[in-house]
């Protein structure tokens, strides 16, 4: 990757919706290099997808729920299951693995404490886990899909 395709990933993180044309004359280039370079980051998994970023208020998921889990079952068998089961949960919007004292991080976006306890429940109904701890956010002063781009400076 070369400074051009960090400055094209920069201006497509911002807005995806933006013309090839336009693109093209930000980043200096004629459209046709442009659209190949886009063609190879997307083909090479640096772009994984373009998307519609949503207000989660405007749609009625007002509550996000920061779940940690920890489990005393640390066997492929029972990480395989577990993550396909969690993976599937529509309410999952980022699912990890973590080192340290918690074993596995969710970030949950609900409706509201009703839809959240069904939440819940679900997962330990579902899957023997140790702990399951449950963080709420009151306010979300931060929300970026955007990565600094070390490249495009």
């Amino acid at each position: 990757m070369d400074a051009i395709d960090y400055r094209i990933l920069g201006s497509l993180q911002a807005d995806a919706s933006i013309s090839i044309a336009e693109l093209a004359e930000r980043v200096g280039l004629s459209q046709t290099p442009c659209w190949k370079r886009i063609q190879r980051l997307e083909a090479s998994g640096v772009i994984e997808k373009r998307v519609a970023i949503v207000n989660p208020e405007k749609i009625g998921l007002g509550l996000t729920v920061f779940v940690s889990i920890e489990t005393s079952d640390h066997s492929g068998a029972w990480l395989s299951r577990f993550a396909e089961f969690v993976a599937a949960m529509p309410e999952v919007m980022e699912f990890y693995r973590m080192a340290g004292d918690v074993d596995y991080m969710l970030r949950v976006v609900v409706a509201d404490m009703g839809a959240y306890d069904l939440f819940y429940k679900r997962l330990i109904d579902e899957i023997p886990l140790k702990n399951v701890t449950s963080r709420f956010a009151m306010q979300r002063i931060k929300s970026t899909t955007a990565y600094a781009l070390p490249g495009a400076r």
